[in-house]
């Protein structure tokens, strides 16, 4: 097969045998793909800072029929997290949004709402940097469980439910500035760990899981 050239995000990479990586990324056409970096580990590779995570890319890539895994030879940089992840607090929140990401993207499933919507969050908190930070976590909680397909009825507290359905019709820059109760925040974090939960032990083999935990 030709090769593709897509943008995409970078999820996760694993080391794989001497000098190559495992790379699983988001593109913006083709959902979640993994792949072979080759000679990624080495000093002088063509990948540089390209495959740190949630970096925004554009690369070629290959993939032939049979294969799960792509071939990736190099990338061309177009955004770096380098300046958010200087920050603490901030570095943790992006470490969240990548592994939510990879757990609730499908493999091979187009889905460019979910990659619009993480790229989205990472332009938004390069604006609002710390202050802004929960509510974009939260926000791309809320948006990345609908858009995996397993989002119910809503059964918070009213004022929880306001911001919840705020979130749900308005892009994260235009959602109305508040201050944030303790109880507020607890309802939604509450609500969306349940669900999520839910989901998993739902749509997976969980038998196995959790007589191995």
């Amino acid at each position: 097969m030709p090769a593709r050239v897509s943008e995409y995000l970078i999820l996760r990479t694993y080391p794989f045998r001497e000098a190559d990586l495992v790379v699983s990324f988001l593109t913006r056409d083709q959902g979640k793909l993994r792949g072979v970096a080759r000679r990624a580990r080495r000093p002088k590779s063509g990948f540089g800072a390209g495959l740190e995570r949630l970096s925004y890319v554009q690369a070629a890539y290959f993939q032939r029929e049979n294969r799960e895994l792509v071939s990736l030879n190099s990338c061309d940089l177009i955004r770096s997290q380098f300046e958010l992840q200087s920050d603490y607090e901030t570095g943790v929140g992006l470490d969240y949004l990548a592994e939510l990401a990879e757990q609730l993207s499908a493999p091979a499933e187009q889905n460019e709402r979910f990659f619009r919507l993480l790229l989205a969050v990472l332009d938004y908190l390069r604006v609002a940097r710390v202050n802004g930070l929960w509510p974009a976590v939260t926000y791309f909680t809320l948006w990345a469980v609908r858009l995996s397909g397993f989002l119910p009825g809503l059964r918070v507290r009213p004022e929880s439910l306001c911001i919840a359905e705020e979130m749900l019709k308005l892009p994260v820059a235009q959602l109305t500035p508040r201050d944030w109760t303790k109880q507020t925040a607890a309802d939604l974090r509450r609500f969306l760990v349940r669900e999520i939960e839910n989901h998993v032990e739902r749509k997976l083999v969980t038998v196995p899981i959790l007589e191995a935990l």
